[in-house]
């Protein structure tokens, strides 16, 4: 828990880490690309060498590259996909980002709409997560800051949240969830 949340003066930063199957995944899809690039290159290779002829291999170039790119990517967003929750106390506003290699998607939010932090679960009896979320008024969309599969790594973390941004933390773990 202590590399998910680092405290630097007035600025919170709660990392969200990746599923460990997640970059898994990714693995397959870059070996196929990189399989399907290398054969590319090495068909190049041979053309620009004198070996062949640039216009023979042109659509099967083609293909290769455009196939390698297509199955390339998705394993390269799998591999670099980082989430993480940026809270501004001094300019009192809260930066959600989705991070996929060096593409940032970014989301601000008003601190002042946030007024406690709320720790619930999802009732499923074989493996249950408790998720500590920032909370505000009906309407406002709560923020989930961090899933755990342990009760009192959840009740910690959102108590050292709680200090850290002086709101109180709720504990609905248990309880049916509102009809909105």
């Amino acid at each position: 828990m202590a590399s998910a949340m680092t405290v630097d003066g007035g600025r919170v930063r709660i990392d969200r880490p990746m599923p460990w199957f997640g970059r898994l995944l990714s693995l397959p899809l870059l070996a196929a690309s990189g399989y399907l690039l290398w054969n590319v290159a090495l068909g190049l290779r041979q053309d620009f060498s004198g070996f062949g002829r640039l216009a023979d291999d042109l659509v099967p170039v083609l293909v290769f590259s455009g196939l390698g790119l297509l199955v390339g990517i998705p394993g390269l967003i799998l591999l670099t996909f980082r989430t993480f929750v940026v809270l501004n106390e001094t300019l009192r506003q809260i930066v959600i980002t989705r991070q996929f290699g060096p593409l940032n998607i970014r989301r601000h939010r008003d601190l002042a709409d946030y007024h406690f932090i709320s720790i619930t679960d999802d009732s499923d009896p074989e493996l249950t997560t408790y998720d500590v979320n920032l909370c505000g008024n009906r309407g406002t969309e709560p923020i989930n800051l961090m899933s755990f599969t342990k009760r009192e790594e959840a009740d910690e973390f959102a108590g050292e949240i709680g200090r850290v941004l002086k709101l109180p933390a709720r504990d609905y773990v248990g309880t049916e969830p509102d009809a909105d």
